[in-house]
């Protein structure tokens, strides 16, 4: 009876060894969008629609930057940039009226306006993906 669980343990070992290289690979990946882009996960606030419900905005964007050091200090900054694009994007969210469209050029200068301030110089280049209101 034990030497079963010994087999079975054994077995999934072996499985673990053998997949570890192809987690490996997959860290060497290159991400898209090339060297220069920082992408950035999917940013929501929350809106009002008609009768009480509730909705969501979501906002899908990412930062190109030509600089290697501005690059690195942005990367290093993301919990930072990212903090301040969900206050950005909440405030926008809970102010929008319901039914209406959301104001992209609007969200967009925001965004790019608290990308300069946290990295201290302008040089990175948001890019905005896709907007959406549910």
């Amino acid at each position: 009876m034990r030497r079963r669980d010994l087999i079975a343990c054994l077995a999934v070992a072996g499985t673990a060894v053998l997949a570890a290289p192809a987690l490996a690979a997959d860290e060497k990946k290159k991400k898209s969008g090339g060297e220069d882009y920082l992408p950035i996960d999917p940013i929501t606030g929350t809106t009002n629609k008609a009768g009480g419900r509730r909705g969501v905005l979501s906002v899908d964007c990412g930062l190109q930057i030509e600089d290697a050091k501005l690059r690195e200090y942005a990367d290093q900054s993301m919990p930072r940039l990212r903090a301040a694009y969900v206050q950005v994007i909440q405030v926008y969210a809970a102010g929008l009226p319901s039914g209406s469209e959301p104001n992209v050029d609007f969200i967009v200068q925001a965004l790019q306006r608290q990308t300069d301030l946290i990295l201290k110089r302008p040089g990175a280049k948001l890019l905005v993906g896709a907007v959406v209101a549910n």
